[in-house]
């Protein structure tokens, strides 16, 4: 088993993109994306185990982690950057992990090449109205009404605090102390580079672009119906739980798993999601080989 690799490459448009590798590239393709604060090192505790059946590709999006900011900032823009980061390494079919920020970049992505979407994998991402709730007022506020005074508040959290916050608020005391503090410190020491911050508000602005695409994004659901593993931290502070819901009418065969995680389900929880990302693949490349249906009998299930 190759171990990882961290890699660089200058994009067309002059940006360079870090990037971790791991595995062997005849395995199916597993394509993760990370979501706000953090980078690929959202994946530490699990890529060690993925690449065992699948050959892990995950980027840092631009302006995070180790990759370089874009001039111009929007998820279309970097679902295209990752579109080429594919490219350039040869990748065909693909698994995409959906995590927060990953999921309008992912999305973007299986929905210009919906016939090379092995699966999805859903981790506390939203893609319908019903994971917005009271907490998203200021950021509603703002996309309808882009004042000063409205970015203000739907620009809050970008301190320190609301970095920090988005590992631990709402998690119960005894989760959130597994979860180091080295997590939120270097998410906030990267977001303090210059053009992060500008990177930051401009994905918030943008995000209203994408659940502009909610209904689109409904329809390739309901025609595509990609085989599909959700892993949820029933603690998310920003993405209400009946999401799982909407995901789980969308894609009426979807496993679901919900932990006693927050919004960061990998801090916690890395071994057994680990386990259950492998097996889901396993699963689904014994399928597309036999042309049987080996999902398991139980598709929703609590997990500790």
């Amino acid at each position: 088993m190759r171990p990882a690799i961290r890699q660089r490459i200058r994009l067309s448009g002059g940006a360079e993109l870090s990037f971790i590798t791991a595995g062997e590239a005849s395995k199916p393709a597993l394509l993760l994306l990370h979501g706000f604060p953090s980078s690929s090192r959202m994946f530490r505790g699990v890529i060690s185990e993925l690449s065992q059946a699948a050959y892990v590709i995950a980027p840092d999006l631009p302006g995070f982690g180790e990759s370089d900011v874009l001039p111009v900032v929007s998820f279309a823009a970097f679902g295209q950057t990752i579109s080429e980061l594919l490219d350039r390494l040869g990748i065909g079919s693909r698994y995409v992990y959906l995590h927060d920020f990953g999921a309008p970049v992912g999305l973007h992505i299986a929905m210009q090449a919906p016939e090379r979407v092995l699966g999805l994998i859903i981790q506390n991402a939203n893609a319908h109205q019903t994971g917005f709730g009271p907490q998203w007022a200021g950021t509603l506020a703002y996309w309808s009404q882009p004042s000063p005074e409205n970015e203000a508040a739907a620009t809050a959290h970008l301190t320190f605090e609301g970095t920090r916050d988005q590992y631990i608020a709402n998690v119960p005391p005894d989760v959130a102390a597994r979860i180091p503090a080295s997590s939120w410190e270097e998410d906030w020491r990267v977001m303090q580079l210059p053009g992060r911050m500008d990177t930051q508000r401009a994905l918030i602005a943008d995000y209203a672009n994408y659940v502009a695409r909610f209904d689109a994004i409904a329809e390739y659901l309901a025609r595509r119906q990609p085989p599909a593993l959700m892993l949820w931290g029933r603690h998310d502070a920003f993405f209400d739980l009946p999401e799982t819901l909407s995901w789980m009418q969308a894609l009426p065969r979807m496993e679901g798993h919900i932990f006693d995680a927050g919004h960061f389900v990998l801090e916690t929880h890395a071994a057994v999601a680990g386990s259950l990302i492998v097996d889901f693949i396993r699963r689904t490349q014994r399928k597309s080989e036999n042309g049987n249906d080996p999902m398991p009998a139980t598709l929703f299930s609590p997990n500790p």
